[in-house]
């Protein structure tokens, strides 16, 4: 699961390391872009991630029923998911980019780009569901396999568009979505012919829980959309503070935008500890272990995702030295913000790990709503508006914007551990 995380992080770095040759300005493009891309993407990923659990919980009971109602439940909603935030891109997004886009070609490149997105978003809202089907049933290297043939094809093909190579078209940054679309075309491939392969599209089961598909599609979102809330709340207030940052001068948004995708694929390695923790909890809750086999288990990944976190503190701390060389075409001004993020992402992994395996735990148990309401409150009640303030009336430097993160974390803590702590989370809630 880190592996196929890292590597899906890694494409995005890649395409930004080749768009950065073309200068500040094409990063601010995809930079801007991804704002809308990301809100699109996370509140699928999101939906994937609750069917992931309904998985691994249908796993736990070897209900061969409950198993196949709960994929593919989960991929229509994905796929109706998907439709309607294609639908609104149309709608408001190119709007979105003009209002965030510091000049016209910035604006021109990041509706470019966006629009062959689009088609990456559908190919990739199917793949997460059956990654997610994978993953719960713990066949994890099944993902991690389908990134590891299509990365080849994205990276290549990315590279012969952006700059026009053997007689293609020279596309600049829209060479990169295209490369991205070829990549997850491949992925969906391989994921849909292995899943066919091992359950033959689950025709030896009749039926579906709760008697009529409409019924278990109904339960199933039912149970997902406070988990879906979480992340799509998570995703969004990130996209509003990346929207913000627009209003920091080119250098320190293309400092921010560079930095963000390290932050993710740096921080994979706890991030997925974490989620195959809550996977196994799910499955240990649907097989009944009891209260103590459940504590033993809890503590032994607690354990295991600190060693993670100091992993990750480490990595962020490679990554910041490396700028110098990795963007040497960049500005001075843009490598010494990147510069001022270090002291932040030593801390930031412990505190975000120990409230990640909380987060993951209840959402196991089917305490859904506690999860969300802890996260949605320290996004919309914090981390935007005071985003907002540093930016827009306080007009900070872009090293105490980024320091909110931090913060952020410091608000959720006592809110999660105290919920675990009352081991409400040891019955599971179907």
């Amino acid at each position: 699961m880190a592996m196929r995380a890292v590597m899906m992080f890694s494409i995005v770095i890649i395409d930004l390391y080749l768009v950065s040759s073309l200068g500040e300005e094409a990063v601010a493009s995809i930079g801007i872009a991804t704002v809308i891309i990301g809100m699109v993407m996370g509140t699928t990923f999101a939906f994937a991630n609750a069917m992931q659990i309904k998985v691994a919980q249908a796993y736990g009971t070897e209900n061969p029923l409950e198993l196949k109602t709960a994929f593919y439940c989960g991929l229509v909603i994905n796929l109706l998911i998907v439709l309607s935030g294609i639908i609104l891109i149309v709608l408001f997004g190119f709007w979105m980019v003009n209002l965030m886009a510091h000049n016209t070609e910035i604006a021109n490149g990041a509706s470019q780009y966006l629009t062959v997105f689009i088609l990456v978003l559908l190919a990739e809202s199917m793949s997460s569901a059956f990654a997610s089907h994978f993953n719960g049933c713990g066949q994890t290297k099944q993902a991690f396999y389908s990134f590891l043939i299509s990365a080849p094809l994205n990276v290549g093909s990315s590279i012969v568009f952006i700059f026009g190579l053997y007689g293609f078209p020279q596309m600049g940054l829209v060479g990169a979505a295209w490369g991205s679309f070829l990549g997850a075309l491949l992925r969906l491939t391989y994921l849909a012919f292995m899943f066919y392969r091992t359950h033959g599209l689950f025709t030896h089961v009749q039926g579906w829980i709760h008697g009529r598909f409409v019924v278990a599609i109904s339960r199933q979102f039912q149970f997902s959309w406070p988990i879906a809330a979480t992340f799509v709340s998570m995703t969004f207030a990130v996209q509003a503070c990346m929207a913000i940052y627009s209003n920091l001068n080119v250098y320190q948004f293309a400092a921010i935008t560079l930095i963000m995708p390290w932050v993710r694929i740096a921080g994979q390695l706890s991030y997925t500890w974490t989620q195959a923790t809550g996977i196994l909890v799910a499955q240990m809750l649907g097989k009944e272990f009891t209260p103590s086999e459940l504590d033993e288990f809890l503590s032994r990944a607690w354990r295991g995702a600190f060693k993670c976190a100091a992993v990750a503190a480490l990595g962020y701390a490679l990554i910041i030295f490396s700028t110098g060389w990795v963007y040497a075409d960049l500005s001075q001004e843009t490598r010494d913000a990147l510069f001022s993020f270090l002291p932040v992402l030593i801390l930031l992994p412990f505190p975000r790990v120990s409230n990640a395996i909380c987060g993951n735990v209840l959402r196991a148990s089917g305490d859904t709503k506690s999860s969300m309401n802890i996260s949605m409150f320290a996004n919309w009640a914090f981390m935007v508006p005071v985003t907002a303030l540093f930016v827009l009336v306080l007009e900070l430097s872009v090293t105490w914007v980024f320091a909110l993160f931090l913060f952020e974390e410091f608000v959720k803590f006592p809110l999660f551990h105290r919920r675990i702590w009352s081991k409400e989370w040891q019955v599971r809630k179907v």
